[in-house]
């Protein structure tokens, strides 16, 4: 179902008054607001607090402030930003969704948001199209986003309608919460049909627009694979799992044991079939716990049709030979 209003809510029409119980004391002042205005975003609460429009007992406060029992915790909160991002009629392919979130499988060759050289056309151009109180969610430039595909990758994205889910999401991707699967047609045969990598990923020291592994100066990362099937000797398909989040991970460390993702210039650059012109790489499924109603959700993309087809030339390919 499509739940959506025509515009993100504003909290800058209304006032707030809060007594602080005993439970709350010792909390900071900003953790209580946005404990308190889910719906705001904590960038907003943040400016509030700094614009003196929020008082603690009639003074103004940091927001840092530890509450005492007794405190009275008013005022109101400042406008929301001016949306920055134009919605455009961009379909998008809906795996589910409710009034709290939305989770879409994402098409090959689609920027996620808008950038340099990108200022249109983009995955959050067409999400504010279709709901129109995503625009008001988190980052202003990125609104609704809570994690990123490369734009050649495809697959499976979770999308927060309202600003408390968003935090909540950011959380649970931060905490490792989320079970992320992903395809990758990779160049040659595993030795090992599956493993663990465990290997910090980093920015690449000379080449800025890489990452690179990097044992000084990376971040923790680890990706788990299994073979799901071979193709003439040439390549794998390779189902991939990655207990963490960086920048490129799966490219970088498949890369790193010798068997790149097919269509992969920035770290392959191997030949490869002629019809591949894009990254083999698709985000096949998402388990996770709904931050809202507790349920068990997995969603599964199938693959988009490109890669489907260089999987059956691969396998008519294998037939012939």
């Amino acid at each position: 179902m499509n739940s959506c209003s025509a515009d993100a809510p504003s909290a800058s029409s209304f006032q707030f008054s809060f007594h602080i119980a005993e439970r709350q004391a010792g909390d900071r002042l900003d953790h209580f607001l946005a404990e308190k205005l889910p719906e705001i975003s904590r960038s907003r609460l943040i400016s509030s607090v700094r614009a003196g429009l929020v008082l603690v007992t009639g003074s103004v406060k940091k927001s840092s402030y530890r509450l005492k029992v007794g405190d009275e915790v008013s005022g109101s909160v400042v406008s929301p930003p001016a949306h920055h991002v134009h919605p455009e009629k961009i379909q998008l392919a809906v795996l589910y969704e409710d009034e709290y979130l939305l989770v879409i499988s994402k098409p090959p060759g689609l920027v996620v948001h808008p950038g340099s050289g990108n200022p249109t056309g983009t995955l959050v151009n067409g999400l504010v199209y279709y709901c129109g109180s995503i625009a008001g969610v988190g980052d202003s430039v990125r609104p609704g986003i809570v994690h990123r595909l490369d734009k050649d990758t495809s697959g499976v994205m979770v999308i927060a309608k309202r600003e408390d889910v968003h935090r909540k999401l950011v959380q649970m991707f931060k905490d490792r919460a989320m079970e992320k699967e992903y395809l990758a047609l990779v160049h040659g045969i595993l030795d090992q049909k599956q493993g663990r990598l465990v290997a910090p990923v980093g920015r690449h020291p000379v080449h800025r627009q890489k990452m690179a592994v990097r044992e000084m100066g990376g971040r923790y990362a680890a990706t788990h694979w299994q073979v799901v099937k071979e193709f003439g000797g040439m390549y794998s398909l390779v189902a991939v799992g990655i207990e963490t989040g960086r920048t490129h991970q799966i490219r970088v460390h498949m890369a790193h044991l010798g068997h790149p993702v097919v269509g992969d210039s920035l770290y392959g650059k191997r030949h490869c079939p002629k019809k591949i012109i894009r990254q083999m790489l698709h985000a096949s499924r998402l388990r996770f716990i709904h931050p809202i109603t507790g349920k068990k959700l997995e969603c599964e993309a199938p693959l988009w049709l490109d890669f489907f087809e260089v999987l059956k030339d691969l396998e008519q390919e294998e037939g012939r030979g």
